[in-house]
């Protein structure tokens, strides 16, 4: 059976030495993102849900490691494809509960002020109007 230690493991050997914008390890990232969401599926979307979109991994390769159906259809949901809108992006996400309740946390997580505050002025006003435009797209729909 599948575990969240499972999707753990998957997270931390995906994004290995990954650094973020601020030069910290990325798994940081999924792992704060995933203590902001409640629910054993919610909580291995929300450690996996970069490992798709920034990684080698794929959703075959979830699904071939046991992980849950309506986990690897949450990260397919999540994970921004080449080339998207992100008002297509966000609304597949909305149509996926699981993926909207990560999303929230992951918004949460990039936005935070501890975070922003590492960046550089022009990346931090950025991503500021990417995320408020994130949230104000997915309160109205």
């Amino acid at each position: 059976m599948f575990t969240l230690d499972d999707a753990i493991r998957i997270a931390r050997a995906a994004h290995g030495a990954q650094l973020d914008k601020s030069g910290l390890p990325y798994i940081e990232h999924p792992l704060r993102v995933m203590a902001g969401v409640t629910g054993e599926h919610e909580r291995m979307t929300a450690v996996l849900h970069d490992v798709v979109e920034d990684t080698p991994v794929t959703l075959a390769d979830l699904a071939e490691a046991g992980c849950p159906p309506e986990v690897v259809a949450a990260v397919d949901a999540i994970s921004k494809r080449p080339g998207e809108t992100q008002t297509d992006y966000l609304t597949r996400v909305i149509a996926n509960p699981i993926a909207l309740a990560v999303k929230h946390a992951d918004i949460a997580d990039n936005s935070s002020p501890d975070r922003l505050a590492q960046l550089d002025p022009a990346t931090r006003d950025r991503l500021r109007t990417k995320y408020a435009d994130a949230v104000d797209f997915l309160a109205k729909n």
